[in-house]
């Protein structure tokens, strides 16, 4: 195994045990009753700041939410991707080790946005069609920061023009930047769910980098 691959695996695995530790953090420290509903949240202080400073924009939120559909065309478009190799090359195991890597990634974040649907952190700060909804880790963030940078990889190793390369990634950066902020924003989220959100993704992302360059040792 190749150092930088090792290493990739060290940084990976330090972020995901950062992940436990905040998310351990957000369950006992400064936890009082703040939400709608007398729920009750972490880290309440900074929390309660940040979302009063703010407010709520429900616009802001339904941009987002629609925007989160973006991320879910990738997904079949590499399983597509996949299916032609395996089509062409005759042979499941002669489909691109990163592809096959990507299918078992994709199925990792489905089972954490899953665990978190089931394991309630704590709720949002607002209710959603009168709905008090699990918030923690924000699920678009985690999207957008998982799947984006992942496809971001697949380009970069596809895409032959240096020029086109650089506008894909210009483009993907902006509209991961934009769905974070905006989420925070909207104050459908606290500053908590989306710094969850992030960490999570981090590991994730660079323990499929990590992974996927195992093929190239």
């Amino acid at each position: 195994m190749k150092r930088e691959t090792r290493k990739k695996f060290s940084v990976g695995a330090g972020l995901l045990a950062g992940f436990v530790l905040w998310t351990l953090a957000v369950c006992f420290v400064d936890v009082r009753a703040i939400g709608p509903e007398q729920s009750a949240v972490g880290f309440a202080t900074v929390n309660g700041f940040v979302h009063n400073l703010t407010g709520v924009h429900m616009l802001l939120y339904v941009i987002t939410d629609w925007l989160g559909l973006i991320p879910f065309c990738f997904v079949p478009g590499f399983a597509i991707l996949g299916l032609v190799q395996w089509i062409k090359r005759k042979s499941f195991m002669k489909v691109d080790f990163s592809i096959l890597v990507l299918g078992g990634f994709y199925l990792v974040v489905m089972a954490v946005y899953v665990l978190f649907e089931v394991l309630v952190i704590n709720y949002r700060p607002v209710l959603i069609n009168g709905v008090l909804e699990a918030s923690y880790p924000s699920s678009t963030t985690m999207l957008v920061m998982t799947v984006m940078p992942t496809a971001l990889m697949q380009f970069n190793a596809r895409i032959k023009s240096h020029t086109l390369r650089r506008c894909v990634a210009f483009a993907i950066v902006a509209f991961v930047a934009f769905m974070v902020i905006g989420r925070l924003l909207s104050g459908v989220h606290w500053l908590t769910d989306i710094i969850g959100g992030a960490i999570l993704s981090a590991g994730l992302v660079t323990m499929y980098y990590a992974v996927s360059n195992l093929g190239k040792s």
